[in-house]
């Protein structure tokens, strides 16, 4: 099945669920990288005769911001979407519904959707090491239950879960910061999906422009840049007693 990949991964967790999805049905033949602040998305024209992926994060119940201002400016052109959410094991709430919207006034074909489990991007211990052994059997099951949806022909717009109007937007304000070990070697402003650190000064850093989504501390060769330990400590013990549940994989079709 002829694939693109369309997906925000600011830290890998996203991208590993989409490793799972597109390789059972065959691997991505094209990967469109929405954390690339310089890309031409308006340029970017899907074929109806490709299956598109389109993956983010949910981040508190929310679709990325600059997530869905890059999907929004490229053409779907008709392409059956299949959307997923990330999420880390507390809950994605609206996260599913905006991307659906987003795909939709693209131009997509929206026929199926995914809510997957990933570890958690800033608290580490929550999820940790998910993606697993169980959640990849799962998905590569439900994968194959999408290829007989769309090899039957069949493009029904699934019944997917959200509110409109989508919950109050807003992340954590746990903006990472360069530690002593901090060379200045600029990759963390060069990788940022949001140009928000200061390729000269890796220490200034637009905290309203920020997402948090943790690529700075994910991409530093050095382990030089971190959040706040008392913050991290609180939010931990916050999703400690929210995410002691164990999440599955969810299918809507």
């Amino acid at each position: 099945m002829n694939c693109t990949t369309i997906l925000f991964s600011p830290t890998g967790g996203t991208g590993k669920v989409a490793e799972i999805l597109a390789g059972a049905w065959g691997g991505a033949g094209r990967t469109i990288d929405l954390t690339d602040g310089g890309a031409d998305f308006d340029r970017i024209t899907l074929d109806p005769q490709t299956v598109s992926l389109i993956l983010a994060p949910s981040y508190a119940g929310r679709a990325p911001t600059a997530a869905v201002e890059r999907l929004r400016r490229i053409h779907g052109g008709g392409s059956p979407a299949v959307l997923v959410c990330v999420y880390g094991n507390r809950a994605y709430e609206d996260t599913l519904a905006e991307l659906e919207d987003t795909a939709a006034e693209a131009g997509f074909q929206v026929v199926a959707a995914v809510a997957a489990v990933a570890e958690h991007s800033i608290v580490r211990s929550v999820a940790a090491g998910r993606p697993d052994a169980a959640d990849r059997a799962r998905l590569q099951q439900m994968a194959e239950t999408i290829r007989a949806k769309l090899d039957a022909g069949e493009r029904g717009r699934p019944m997917i879960p959200g509110h409109r109007p989508y919950k109050k937007g807003g992340v954590s304000r746990m903006v990472p910061a360069p530690t002593p070990a901090c060379t200045r070697c600029g990759l963390c402003a060069a990788r940022c999906p949001v140009g928000a650190i200061d390729p000269q000064d890796p220490g200034r850093v637009n905290a309203d422009a920020c997402l948090c989504c943790m690529r700075c501390v994910a991409v530093c060769p050095h382990g030089a840049r971190r959040v706040d330990a008392a913050l991290l400590a609180a939010l931990g013990e916050k999703l400690g007693a929210l995410c002691a549940r164990r999440r599955e994989p969810e299918l809507y079709l």
